[in-house]
Protein backbone atom coordinates (compact mmCIF):
# COMPACT_ATOMS: atom_id res chain seq x y z
CA UNK A 1 0.00 0.00 0.00
CA UNK A 2 1.39 3.55 -0.97
CA UNK A 3 1.71 6.25 1.26
CA UNK A 4 -0.82 8.08 -0.83
CA UNK A 5 -3.41 4.69 -0.25
CA UNK A 6 -2.80 5.09 3.60
CA UNK A 7 -3.85 9.09 3.71
CA UNK A 8 -6.76 8.36 1.45
CA UNK A 9 -7.99 5.47 3.92
CA UNK A 10 -7.25 7.47 6.93
CA UNK A 11 -9.54 10.12 5.33
CA UNK A 12 -11.90 6.98 4.15
CA UNK A 13 -12.38 6.12 8.05
CA UNK A 14 -12.40 9.69 9.60
CA UNK A 15 -15.43 10.22 7.30
CA UNK A 16 -17.22 7.63 8.05
CA UNK A 17 -16.33 8.59 11.81
CA UNK A 18 -18.48 11.44 10.83
CA UNK A 19 -21.22 10.25 9.44
CA UNK A 20 -21.85 7.97 12.74
CA UNK A 21 -21.83 11.78 14.72
CA UNK A 22 -24.33 12.71 11.79
CA UNK A 23 -26.11 9.36 12.49
CA UNK A 24 -26.35 9.86 16.29
CA UNK A 25 -27.63 13.63 15.60
CA UNK A 26 -30.29 12.38 13.52
CA UNK A 27 -31.71 9.61 14.88
CA UNK A 28 -34.05 11.78 16.56
CA UNK A 29 -35.98 12.62 13.57
CA UNK A 30 -36.41 8.91 11.89
CA UNK A 31 -39.34 8.09 11.81
CA UNK A 32 -41.18 10.99 11.26
CA UNK A 33 -42.08 13.22 8.06
CA UNK A 34 -39.60 15.73 8.94
CA UNK A 35 -35.61 14.92 9.84
CA UNK A 36 -33.07 16.25 7.70
CA UNK A 37 -33.92 18.00 4.20
CA UNK A 38 -35.63 20.60 2.89
CA UNK A 39 -39.32 19.88 1.65
CA UNK A 40 -37.75 18.86 -1.57
CA UNK A 41 -40.33 18.08 -4.59
CA UNK A 42 -42.26 14.74 -4.77
CA UNK A 43 -42.65 14.72 -0.88
CA UNK A 44 -45.19 11.94 -0.85
CA UNK A 45 -47.71 11.07 2.39
CA UNK A 46 -46.95 8.67 5.48
CA UNK A 47 -43.93 9.01 7.91
CA UNK A 48 -40.05 9.35 6.60
CA UNK A 49 -36.68 8.97 8.15
CA UNK A 50 -33.86 11.26 8.96
CA UNK A 51 -30.84 11.37 6.44
CA UNK A 52 -28.44 8.25 8.05
CA UNK A 53 -30.76 6.79 10.19
CA UNK A 54 -29.76 3.03 11.28
CA UNK A 55 -31.42 -0.03 9.13
CA UNK A 56 -33.52 -1.05 12.12
CA UNK A 57 -34.91 2.44 11.89
CA UNK A 58 -35.86 2.36 8.38
CA UNK A 59 -37.70 -1.19 8.78
CA UNK A 60 -39.74 0.63 11.07
CA UNK A 61 -41.00 3.18 9.35
CA UNK A 62 -41.71 1.01 5.69
CA UNK A 63 -42.71 -2.02 7.74
CA UNK A 64 -46.36 -0.95 7.44
CA UNK A 65 -46.16 -0.03 4.04
CA UNK A 66 -47.20 -2.09 0.81
CA UNK A 67 -44.96 -3.43 -1.41
CA UNK A 68 -43.73 -2.32 -4.41
CA UNK A 69 -42.01 -3.16 -7.93
CA UNK A 70 -40.77 0.16 -9.52
CA UNK A 71 -39.29 0.37 -13.01
CA UNK A 72 -35.98 1.92 -13.61
CA UNK A 73 -34.29 2.89 -16.88
CA UNK A 74 -30.78 2.89 -16.36
CA UNK A 75 -28.05 4.57 -18.86
CA UNK A 76 -25.83 1.61 -20.06
CA UNK A 77 -26.82 -0.31 -22.93
CA UNK A 78 -26.74 -3.62 -21.16
CA UNK A 79 -26.16 -5.09 -18.03
CA UNK A 80 -22.63 -5.99 -18.95
CA UNK A 81 -21.81 -2.38 -20.65
CA UNK A 82 -18.83 -0.29 -18.74
CA UNK A 83 -21.41 1.79 -17.64
CA UNK A 84 -24.18 -0.96 -16.18
CA UNK A 85 -22.55 -0.44 -12.20
CA UNK A 86 -24.70 2.75 -11.81
CA UNK A 87 -27.25 0.79 -12.76
CA UNK A 88 -26.70 -2.17 -10.66
CA UNK A 89 -25.89 -0.01 -7.68
CA UNK A 90 -29.45 1.73 -7.39
CA UNK A 91 -30.91 -1.61 -7.69
CA UNK A 92 -29.02 -2.97 -4.74
CA UNK A 93 -28.94 0.02 -2.63
CA UNK A 94 -32.93 0.61 -3.39
CA UNK A 95 -33.66 -3.24 -2.30
CA UNK A 96 -31.72 -3.23 0.10
CA UNK A 97 -32.38 -0.30 2.07
CA UNK A 98 -35.86 -0.90 1.66
CA UNK A 99 -36.22 -4.48 3.04
CA UNK A 100 -36.82 -5.78 0.27
CA UNK A 101 -40.46 -3.66 0.12
CA UNK A 102 -38.82 -2.32 -3.08
CA UNK A 103 -38.35 -3.93 -6.20
CA UNK A 104 -36.49 -2.91 -9.19
CA UNK A 105 -36.94 -3.72 -12.55
CA UNK A 106 -33.92 -2.46 -14.49
CA UNK A 107 -34.52 -1.89 -17.79
CA UNK A 108 -31.50 -1.61 -20.16
CA UNK A 109 -30.76 -0.02 -23.54
CA UNK A 110 -33.17 2.57 -23.55
CA UNK A 111 -36.05 -0.59 -24.36
CA UNK A 112 -39.04 1.42 -22.99
CA UNK A 113 -38.39 5.26 -24.16
CA UNK A 114 -35.34 6.78 -26.25
CA UNK A 115 -33.56 9.79 -24.94
CA UNK A 116 -36.13 11.95 -26.62
CA UNK A 117 -39.00 10.26 -25.54
CA UNK A 118 -38.11 9.73 -21.44
CA UNK A 119 -39.77 13.23 -20.40
CA UNK A 120 -42.86 11.71 -21.62
CA UNK A 121 -42.39 8.05 -20.26
CA UNK A 122 -41.62 9.35 -16.47
CA UNK A 123 -45.02 11.86 -16.69
CA UNK A 124 -47.52 9.09 -18.26
CA UNK A 125 -46.41 6.53 -15.98
CA UNK A 126 -43.70 4.00 -18.13
CA UNK A 127 -40.57 4.83 -16.35
CA UNK A 128 -40.92 5.10 -12.96
CA UNK A 129 -36.97 6.47 -12.51
CA UNK A 130 -34.46 6.97 -15.46
CA UNK A 131 -30.90 8.23 -16.46
CA UNK A 132 -32.00 11.09 -18.56
CA UNK A 133 -30.19 13.85 -21.25
CA UNK A 134 -31.68 16.78 -21.22
CA UNK A 135 -29.20 18.00 -23.50
CA UNK A 136 -30.57 16.57 -26.24
CA UNK A 137 -33.76 18.66 -25.64
CA UNK A 138 -32.41 22.20 -25.13
CA UNK A 139 -36.04 23.80 -25.80
CA UNK A 140 -37.68 22.01 -23.16
CA UNK A 141 -34.43 21.90 -20.97
CA UNK A 142 -32.72 25.45 -21.63
CA UNK A 143 -31.27 26.17 -17.76
CA UNK A 144 -30.26 22.50 -18.64
CA UNK A 145 -28.30 23.63 -21.81
CA UNK A 146 -27.19 26.81 -20.17
CA UNK A 147 -25.37 25.43 -17.62
CA UNK A 148 -23.97 22.23 -19.69
CA UNK A 149 -22.67 25.52 -22.45
CA UNK A 150 -21.19 27.50 -18.80
CA UNK A 151 -18.34 23.93 -18.46
CA UNK A 152 -16.52 25.53 -20.78
CA UNK A 153 -12.85 25.99 -18.96
CA UNK A 154 -13.70 22.72 -16.47
CA UNK A 155 -10.49 20.82 -14.98
CA UNK A 156 -10.09 17.98 -17.41
CA UNK A 157 -7.85 15.58 -16.58
CA UNK A 158 -8.44 11.94 -16.57
CA UNK A 159 -9.37 11.28 -12.30
CA UNK A 160 -9.25 14.78 -10.52
CA UNK A 161 -10.32 16.73 -13.43
CA UNK A 162 -13.37 14.55 -13.72
CA UNK A 163 -14.33 14.32 -10.08
CA UNK A 164 -14.06 18.27 -9.37
CA UNK A 165 -16.10 18.90 -12.33
CA UNK A 166 -18.58 16.04 -11.73
CA UNK A 167 -18.62 18.00 -8.25
CA UNK A 168 -19.32 21.16 -9.33
CA UNK A 169 -21.49 20.95 -11.48
CA UNK A 170 -23.46 19.28 -9.16
CA UNK A 171 -23.46 21.78 -6.91
CA UNK A 172 -24.46 24.23 -9.50
CA UNK A 173 -27.17 22.50 -10.88
CA UNK A 174 -28.74 22.26 -7.20
CA UNK A 175 -28.05 26.18 -6.56
CA UNK A 176 -29.73 26.56 -9.61
CA UNK A 177 -33.88 27.80 -8.64
CA UNK A 178 -34.47 28.20 -12.48
CA UNK A 179 -33.23 24.34 -13.57
CA UNK A 180 -34.99 22.84 -10.80
CA UNK A 181 -38.58 24.96 -11.69
CA UNK A 182 -38.37 23.35 -14.85
CA UNK A 183 -38.60 20.24 -14.01
CA UNK A 184 -41.07 20.97 -11.73
CA UNK A 185 -43.09 22.59 -14.44
CA UNK A 186 -42.86 19.29 -16.35
CA UNK A 187 -43.69 16.40 -13.60
CA UNK A 188 -40.23 15.43 -13.10
CA UNK A 189 -38.33 15.11 -9.93
CA UNK A 190 -34.54 15.66 -9.84
CA UNK A 191 -32.83 13.36 -8.03
CA UNK A 192 -29.21 14.45 -9.44
CA UNK A 193 -30.37 17.21 -11.37
CA UNK A 194 -27.29 17.34 -13.48
CA UNK A 195 -24.30 15.08 -13.34
CA UNK A 196 -21.04 14.96 -15.86
CA UNK A 197 -20.71 11.66 -17.79
CA UNK A 198 -17.29 12.86 -18.26
CA UNK A 199 -14.70 15.25 -20.41
CA UNK A 200 -15.34 15.99 -24.12
CA UNK A 201 -12.63 15.38 -26.87
CA UNK A 202 -12.16 14.84 -29.94
CA UNK A 203 -12.23 11.26 -32.39
CA UNK A 204 -11.53 11.39 -35.91
CA UNK A 205 -10.81 8.47 -38.45
CA UNK A 206 -7.65 10.47 -39.64
CA UNK A 207 -5.15 12.14 -38.15
CA UNK A 208 -4.86 15.73 -37.96
CA UNK A 209 -6.18 18.49 -35.08
CA UNK A 210 -4.94 21.98 -36.77
CA UNK A 211 -7.60 24.41 -37.89
CA UNK A 212 -6.54 23.13 -41.58
CA UNK A 213 -7.74 19.71 -40.28
CA UNK A 214 -11.35 20.62 -39.43
CA UNK A 215 -11.71 22.74 -42.10
CA UNK A 216 -14.87 20.14 -44.28
CA UNK A 217 -15.42 17.61 -41.91
CA UNK A 218 -18.65 16.47 -40.93
CA UNK A 219 -18.19 16.34 -37.02
CA UNK A 220 -21.03 14.34 -34.93
CA UNK A 221 -21.87 16.89 -32.38
CA UNK A 222 -23.45 16.20 -28.37
CA UNK A 223 -24.84 19.37 -27.87
CA UNK A 224 -25.94 22.88 -28.99
CA UNK A 225 -22.63 24.49 -27.58
CA UNK A 226 -20.53 21.78 -29.73
CA UNK A 227 -22.71 22.71 -32.70
CA UNK A 228 -20.99 26.48 -32.41
CA UNK A 229 -17.43 24.92 -31.62
CA UNK A 230 -17.65 22.90 -34.81
CA UNK A 231 -18.20 25.08 -36.84
CA UNK A 232 -16.01 27.78 -35.51
CA UNK A 233 -13.54 25.00 -36.37
CA UNK A 234 -14.31 24.76 -40.19
CA UNK A 235 -16.40 21.30 -39.76
CA UNK A 236 -19.82 20.51 -40.45
CA UNK A 237 -21.75 19.76 -37.13
CA UNK A 238 -23.81 16.60 -37.43
CA UNK A 239 -26.43 15.84 -34.76
CA UNK A 240 -26.63 11.99 -33.84
CA UNK A 241 -27.56 9.70 -31.17
CA UNK A 242 -24.70 8.05 -29.29
CA UNK A 243 -25.56 4.47 -30.40
CA UNK A 244 -25.70 5.37 -33.83
CA UNK A 245 -22.20 6.88 -33.92
CA UNK A 246 -19.87 4.10 -34.62
CA UNK A 247 -21.73 2.69 -38.00
CA UNK A 248 -21.60 6.65 -39.01
CA UNK A 249 -18.08 6.73 -38.77
CA UNK A 250 -17.80 3.13 -40.22
CA UNK A 251 -18.90 4.13 -43.02
CA UNK A 252 -18.25 7.80 -43.43
CA UNK A 253 -20.92 9.23 -43.05
CA UNK A 254 -19.02 11.11 -40.26
CA UNK A 255 -15.04 12.14 -40.10
CA UNK A 256 -15.17 12.57 -36.62
CA UNK A 257 -17.48 12.80 -32.83
CA UNK A 258 -17.15 14.98 -30.05
CA UNK A 259 -17.26 11.73 -27.42
CA UNK A 260 -16.65 10.90 -23.66
CA UNK A 261 -14.13 8.15 -23.10
CA UNK A 262 -16.11 5.81 -21.54
CA UNK A 263 -18.98 6.34 -24.00
CA UNK A 264 -16.18 5.32 -27.12
CA UNK A 265 -14.62 2.51 -25.36
CA UNK A 266 -17.99 1.08 -24.77
CA UNK A 267 -19.57 1.51 -28.14
CA UNK A 268 -16.35 0.49 -29.49
CA UNK A 269 -15.59 4.13 -31.38
CA UNK A 270 -11.96 3.77 -31.05
CA UNK A 271 -11.44 0.81 -33.14
CA UNK A 272 -12.86 3.32 -35.98
CA UNK A 273 -11.84 6.43 -34.96
CA UNK A 274 -8.37 6.02 -33.73
CA UNK A 275 -7.10 9.91 -33.46
CA UNK A 276 -8.10 11.57 -29.85
CA UNK A 277 -7.51 15.30 -28.62
CA UNK A 278 -8.34 16.82 -26.19
CA UNK A 279 -7.68 20.85 -25.17
CA UNK A 280 -5.89 22.28 -23.21
CA UNK A 281 -8.25 23.33 -19.41
CA UNK A 282 -9.02 26.92 -20.17
CA UNK A 283 -10.12 25.90 -23.41
CA UNK A 284 -11.97 22.61 -22.83
CA UNK A 285 -14.94 21.83 -25.06
CA UNK A 286 -18.05 22.73 -23.33
CA UNK A 287 -21.23 20.61 -22.41
CA UNK A 288 -19.40 17.89 -20.95
CA UNK A 289 -22.53 17.12 -18.17
CA UNK A 290 -25.12 14.94 -20.55
CA UNK A 291 -26.92 13.61 -17.79
CA UNK A 292 -29.65 13.52 -15.03
CA UNK A 293 -31.58 11.01 -13.39
CA UNK A 294 -35.20 11.91 -12.71
CA UNK A 295 -38.25 10.86 -10.89
CA UNK A 296 -41.37 10.42 -12.94
CA UNK A 297 -45.11 10.53 -11.69
CA UNK A 298 -44.86 6.67 -10.45
CA UNK A 299 -42.02 8.20 -7.95
CA UNK A 300 -43.75 11.19 -7.11
CA UNK A 301 -47.00 8.86 -6.24
CA UNK A 302 -44.83 6.63 -3.73
CA UNK A 303 -44.99 6.69 -0.11
CA UNK A 304 -42.49 9.22 1.49
CA UNK A 305 -40.19 6.76 3.21
CA UNK A 306 -39.82 5.27 -0.18
CA UNK A 307 -38.88 8.32 -2.09
CA UNK A 308 -36.25 9.53 0.71
CA UNK A 309 -34.56 5.77 -0.16
CA UNK A 310 -34.36 6.33 -3.86
CA UNK A 311 -33.35 9.63 -3.42
CA UNK A 312 -30.56 8.46 -1.16
CA UNK A 313 -29.59 6.24 -3.29
CA UNK A 314 -27.39 8.96 -5.34
CA UNK A 315 -24.68 9.10 -2.51
CA UNK A 316 -23.36 5.90 -3.70
CA UNK A 317 -24.55 6.85 -7.35
CA UNK A 318 -22.08 9.73 -7.38
CA UNK A 319 -19.11 7.42 -6.17
CA UNK A 320 -19.91 4.77 -8.41
CA UNK A 321 -20.54 7.38 -11.62
CA UNK A 322 -16.65 8.55 -10.83
CA UNK A 323 -15.96 5.40 -10.69
CA UNK A 324 -17.13 4.57 -13.99
CA UNK A 325 -15.78 7.85 -15.55
CA UNK A 326 -11.98 6.97 -14.54
CA UNK A 327 -12.22 2.87 -15.29
CA UNK A 328 -13.78 4.37 -18.30
CA UNK A 329 -10.98 6.80 -19.35
CA UNK A 330 -8.26 3.93 -18.74
CA UNK A 331 -9.94 1.45 -20.36
CA UNK A 332 -10.54 3.38 -23.51
CA UNK A 333 -7.26 4.63 -23.42
CA UNK A 334 -6.45 0.68 -23.67
CA UNK A 335 -8.84 0.12 -26.47
CA UNK A 336 -7.23 2.54 -28.19
CA UNK A 337 -3.97 1.33 -27.86
CA UNK A 338 -4.90 -1.91 -29.16
CA UNK A 339 -6.32 -0.10 -32.48
CA UNK A 340 -3.11 1.41 -32.87
CA UNK A 341 -4.61 4.92 -32.19
CA UNK A 342 -2.82 8.15 -30.84
CA UNK A 343 -4.10 10.61 -28.38
CA UNK A 344 -2.56 14.26 -27.46
CA UNK A 345 -3.18 17.86 -27.18
CA UNK A 346 -4.98 19.44 -29.91
CA UNK A 347 -3.29 21.69 -32.13
CA UNK A 348 -2.53 25.60 -30.61
CA UNK A 349 -4.44 27.22 -33.53
CA UNK A 350 -7.87 24.85 -33.05
CA UNK A 351 -7.62 24.80 -29.49
CA UNK A 352 -7.20 28.70 -29.23
CA UNK A 353 -10.26 28.81 -31.55
CA UNK A 354 -12.40 27.10 -29.17
CA UNK A 355 -11.37 29.13 -26.66
CA UNK A 356 -12.79 32.46 -28.52
CA UNK A 357 -15.71 30.09 -28.72
CA UNK A 358 -16.27 29.63 -25.62
CA UNK A 359 -16.10 32.93 -24.61
CA UNK A 360 -18.53 33.79 -27.26
CA UNK A 361 -21.12 30.77 -25.72
CA UNK A 362 -20.52 32.40 -22.13
CA UNK A 363 -21.32 35.86 -23.24
CA UNK A 364 -24.27 34.40 -24.39
CA UNK A 365 -25.69 32.73 -21.30
CA UNK A 366 -24.61 35.66 -19.05
CA UNK A 367 -26.94 37.64 -21.18
CA UNK A 368 -29.90 35.51 -21.20
CA UNK A 369 -29.71 35.11 -17.76
CA UNK A 370 -31.63 31.59 -17.67
CA UNK A 371 -29.37 30.66 -14.89
CA UNK A 372 -28.60 34.19 -13.37
CA UNK A 373 -26.01 36.30 -13.60
CA UNK A 374 -21.60 35.93 -12.94
CA UNK A 375 -22.57 32.39 -14.18
CA UNK A 376 -18.59 32.20 -15.03
CA UNK A 377 -17.60 33.32 -11.75
CA UNK A 378 -19.77 30.97 -9.74
CA UNK A 379 -18.72 28.21 -11.58
CA UNK A 380 -14.96 28.95 -11.12
CA UNK A 381 -15.78 29.22 -7.24
CA UNK A 382 -17.45 26.01 -7.53
CA UNK A 383 -14.59 24.50 -9.29
CA UNK A 384 -12.13 25.21 -6.76
CA UNK A 385 -13.95 24.52 -3.85
CA UNK A 386 -14.14 21.21 -4.99
CA UNK A 387 -10.87 21.03 -6.50
CA UNK A 388 -9.72 21.80 -2.16
CA UNK A 389 -11.82 19.19 -1.49
CA UNK A 390 -10.47 16.74 -3.34
CA UNK A 391 -6.75 17.70 -1.84
CA UNK A 392 -7.90 17.93 1.83
CA UNK A 393 -9.02 14.63 0.83
CA UNK A 394 -5.78 13.40 -0.52
CA UNK A 395 -6.57 12.54 -4.29
CA UNK A 396 -3.96 12.68 -6.17
CA UNK A 397 -3.41 11.33 -9.94
CA UNK A 398 -0.20 9.63 -11.52
CA UNK A 399 -0.32 10.92 -15.37
CA UNK A 400 -2.50 12.23 -18.21
CA UNK A 401 -4.51 10.85 -20.44
CA UNK A 402 -1.44 9.36 -22.90
CA UNK A 403 -0.31 7.15 -20.32
CA UNK A 404 -3.32 6.74 -18.33
CA UNK A 405 -3.51 2.80 -19.20
CA UNK A 406 -0.22 2.51 -17.47
CA UNK A 407 -0.57 4.48 -14.72
CA UNK A 408 -4.35 4.06 -13.39
CA UNK A 409 -5.40 1.38 -10.76
CA UNK A 410 -8.98 1.44 -10.13
CA UNK A 411 -8.20 -0.30 -6.61
CA UNK A 412 -6.18 2.97 -5.54
CA UNK A 413 -8.91 5.30 -6.01
CA UNK A 414 -12.43 5.31 -3.10
CA UNK A 415 -14.64 7.83 -4.34
CA UNK A 416 -16.97 7.19 -1.64
CA UNK A 417 -15.58 9.83 0.87
CA UNK A 418 -16.00 12.62 -1.64
CA UNK A 419 -19.50 11.14 -3.07
CA UNK A 420 -20.43 11.73 1.22
CA UNK A 421 -19.11 15.15 1.24
CA UNK A 422 -20.93 16.06 -2.63
CA UNK A 423 -24.28 14.58 -1.48
CA UNK A 424 -24.42 16.36 2.05
CA UNK A 425 -23.21 20.25 0.79
CA UNK A 426 -25.42 19.96 -1.88
CA UNK A 427 -28.45 17.20 -2.33
CA UNK A 428 -29.26 16.64 1.18
CA UNK A 429 -31.45 20.19 1.53
CA UNK A 430 -33.65 19.11 -1.29
CA UNK A 431 -34.27 15.48 -0.02
CA UNK A 432 -38.04 14.61 0.10
CA UNK A 433 -39.65 15.57 3.85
Amino acid sequence: MTATQDHRLTVGALVAASAVVLLSACAGGAGTADGEGGGGSGSGSGSGFAYGASQEEVDAVVADLDPVEITFQAGAMSPDAMSAPNGHHFQEYVEERSGGKISVDVVWGQSIAGYGEIDDALADGRIDVSYALPIYQPAEHPEFDALATATAGMPNSPVLGEMIGNAALVDMAWSSDALLATYEEQGLTPLTPMISTGTYLSACGEAGTSLDDYDGRQVRIASVAHEQQVTELGGSPVSLEYVEVFEALQRGTVDCTITQLPTAEETGLLEVATNLAYTTEENSLSGRSAGANLGGVGYRNLPLAYQQIIFDSHTGGFASSNSVIAEGNARAIDQLMEAGGEIGPMDEDADQRIGETNDELLADVEESEVIGSDVQGRMAEAVEKWRQVADELGYTEEGGFENMHEWFNADDYDFAPFADQVFQETALAHRPS
